[in-house]
């Protein structure tokens, strides 16, 4: 890792807030409700362990504002305050707005921004290092994912309505984001694909994974 990595680079992870049915709902009829949270705990502290590793700089970016620490995120807001990470929430009508609008943040303060979700796991420091390299000649990295979507993007250049028009959550996202990206002017590297968690078989693969 050289000095300038270090500097000139922030990661920020998007996360939900823990809450009991609104996440990870896909693994509801595998693992209940309360399993289904746990998993998502889970997740986001392996996602968040990966990228302090990395030796960057971590942003935690959560989805919403909320009045109180909800009861089941304690530990993990504790872990993050212990380890004196920035916090911060997403702002955005869609996936696409929230993204634009925290990577325009991000580049007021560094040269690099990286953004990559909590059910990432596959998202190791080696991967934050390559996608950091990428950038050094692109003004677009992603890290493209087996469901069509990508586990991460970064920029060092942003253009207003970049990630506009996306179907999120279906297997164009990462087709639809390259074509905007380049119809606006701006390049595109594409990093090795790696694997999320949505589906009850992504859990297992990720139990296996800490084998």
């Amino acid at each position: 890792m050289t000095q300038t990595e270090t500097s000139h680079a922030v990661l920020m992870q998007f996360a939900k807030w823990p809450e009991a049915g609104r996440v990870k709902t896909r693994l509801i009829p595998a693992l209940g409700i309360s399993g289904a949270l746990d998993a998502h705990l889970a997740l986001t502290g392996a996602v968040l362990d990966n990228l302090c590793g990395s030796g960057l700089p971590v942003q935690f970016w959560w989805d919403r504002s909320v009045e109180s620490v909800p009861a089941d995120a304690q530990e993990l807001v504790s872990t993050i305050e212990q380890r004196s990470l920035v916090q911060k929430i997403q702002q955005g009508a869609d996936l696409g707005a929230r993204m634009f609008d925290a990577l325009s943040a991000g580049l007021e303060s560094y040269s690099l921004a990286l953004i990559v979700g909590s059910d990432c796991p596959s998202v190791e420091s080696d991967y934050v290092h390559q996608a950091v390299a990428r950038l050094q000649e692109c003004d677009v990295v992603l890290g493209p994912s087996d469901d069509g979507g990508y586990v991460l993007i970064g920029a060092r250049r942003v253009v207003p309505h970049m990630l506009d028009g996306i179907e999120w959550g279906t297997e164009a996202v990462l087709e639809q984001t390259c074509e905007g990206l380049k119809k606006l002017g701006l390049s595109v590297s594409l990093l090795e694909p790696r694997w999320d968690v949505d589906e009850p078989e992504d859990w297992a693969r990720f139990q296996l994974s800490l084998l």
